[in-house]
């Protein structure tokens, strides 16, 4: 505790920089601590979406993910002292008075997508454009809403009985469909539902223990990527059976020309955990062996891995596929693209709007995200099935976002610290809270705005590294940890790290 005081006492007076980790850590703390802050509505205590980077512009609408951040980011701050343990209780505890007065979808208590931060009322229509917004309760975002809930008990212990009845009432039945994968023996979880019935596909549900109607998405989570926080949370609860988690593809499975139109033809072969047959397929991309995500993003690799402790928890597959999935990102920026920088995940576009960013041979969608706003791709071809194409030529502008390498922090931290580094150094990329949301590297376009959702990955991220695993320890109580580890420990992945590695 004492070291860590004398760290932030010197923050204001000492330069920074990438040979002092710790210290600049610290500092990147108590910038994007400064963003998130400015982004709180005084009349609620909500935060929004995002602010503008001078700090003076906030967003008029919020989503359950973007609390969740929020949550955690205080926690952090207290952790870190940025804030003494009265200023996070007082947080807190607004936060939690809202949430109990925003309306949500009441027979299952899941929350609908958008709020007004200012008023905690539902938006029916876009400020920016007017507009309708369609009523709509994600799984996702749900879910991180919950895992932040499920923090505060441990974290925060005035709170715990109220954070506790909030995570309680909302059931993650409600999105879990038992009969996606007969062929494995269990079921997957759809995106969301609408209460009402929407435009285009949607699916009349009525799942039990809910005893309502609703429609849901017609897609379901079936790739291994930022959704599976879902899943965690909903076999924590004990609201879902834990066979579902062996119902996510690690990759699909190479049976004919049937799965070809995923990115590449995997190599593997069949498993069976508690009764469930699971296809164990790894991707290869410059001399490793990886389980894939859907897009090859960061986020969606590593998002669950600041709240949920995966390496420790599942040693021989998210622990051995975690630093090989970095390293291929480090990879594309350096070697195959030419950027001279890395870390590719969606982000504010330099060049306006919110775009999604990856790596494409990391993903297992053959159109992916790319790591440039040309959307240059390459295909590797399904061999008998889909020819390989040329490689290309060059990639464009490489849309490079910096949560994406605090998220490889605990897999590259020395690698991940020079990147930020020098992106830093190298663009206009740095201001009064932390680093802005994005760079195009080629031409130095930077996206001037703090996204909650960016600079909350920014946080949890420091926070585990500064704070001694808080999120982890905050989330991963013996009661979730009995539910959850025995299931993900069983598993071991074929994944082959690079020969050496910069």
């Amino acid at each position: 505790m004492l070291f860590k005081t004398l760290l932030i006492g010197l923050l204001a007076t000492t330069p920074v920089s990438a040979t002092d980790p710790d210290l600049s850590l610290y500092k990147y703390a108590k910038d994007t601590w400064r963003s998130m802050n400015a982004m709180v509505e005084p009349a609620t205590g909500l935060p929004a979406d995002k602010v503008t980077g001078d700090l003076r512009t906030r967003a008029k609408v919020t989503s359950p993910t973007n609390v969740a951040t929020y949550v955690w980011s205080t926690l952090t701050a207290r952790d870190l002292g940025l804030i003494d343990a009265g200023d996070a209780a007082r947080r807190v505890g607004r936060v939690l008075a809202a949430l109990e007065k925003m309306e949500r979808h009441a027979p299952t208590g899941q929350y609908y997508n958008w709020y007004d931060p200012a008023t905690l009322a539902l938006v029916r229509v876009w400020p920016e454009n007017g507009d309708p917004v369609h009523l709509f309760a994600s799984s996702v975002d749900n879910g991180w809403l919950a895992t932040a809930l499920m923090m505060l008990p441990k974290a925060m212990p005035q709170h715990a009985a109220e954070a506790t009845r909030l995570a309680r009432s909302m059931n993650f039945a409600s999105y879990y469909d038992p009969a996606a994968r007969p062929d494995a023996g269990t079921g997957l979880i759809r995106g969301g539902f609408w209460p009402e019935k929407p435009e285009g596909c949607s699916v009349e549900t009525d799942y039990p223990g809910t005893g309502t109607i609703v429609y849901s998405t017609c897609h379901h989570y079936g790739a291994p990527a930022e959704t599976r926080i879902a899943t965690y949370v909903g076999i924590a609860l004990g609201q879902i059976p834990r066979e579902h988690y062996f119902g996510i593809y690690r990759t699909f499975p190479d049976i004919g020309c049937d799965w070809a139109w995923q990115d590449q033809k995997p190599a593997g072969s069949w498993k069976e955990y508690l009764g469930v047959k699971v296809w164990e397929g790894t991707y290869g991309y410059r001399g490793m062996r990886y389980v894939p995500n859907w897009g090859g993003s960061m986020f969606e690799a590593l998002m669950p891995d600041l709240v949920v402790p995966e390496a420790a928890w599942a040693p021989r597959s998210w622990g051995r596929n975690h630093p090989v999935f970095v390293q291929g990102q480090i990879q594309h920026g350096l070697d195959e693209a030419g950027y001279g920088y890395w870390g590719f995940s969606p982000a504010n576009d330099p060049h306006g709007g919110y775009r999604e960013y990856g790596v494409d041979p990391l993903g297992m969608d053959a159109g992916g995200y790319t790591s440039d706003r040309e959307r240059t791709q390459t295909d590797p071809g399904y061999a008998g099935c889909r020819p390989a194409q040329p490689e290309p030529a060059a990639f464009g502008d490489g849309v490079v976002t910096p949560h994406a390498a605090f998220l490889a922090l605990p897999y590259a931290k020395k690698q991940a610290m020079a990147n930020l580094a020098k992106l830093k150094r190298d663009f206009d990329a740095y201001g009064p809270g932390g680093f802005y949301d994005s760079v195009a590297v080629r031409s130095g376009t930077v996206s001037r705005w703090y996204l909650a959702l960016d600079q909350g990955m920014v946080m949890a991220a420091l926070g585990n590294l500064l704070a001694r695993g808080n999120m982890h320890r905050y989330f991963g109580t013996p009661a979730v940890e009995a539910r959850l580890r025995p299931v993900m420990g069983l598993e071991s992945w074929d994944v082959v790290p690079p020969r050496t590695t910069r």
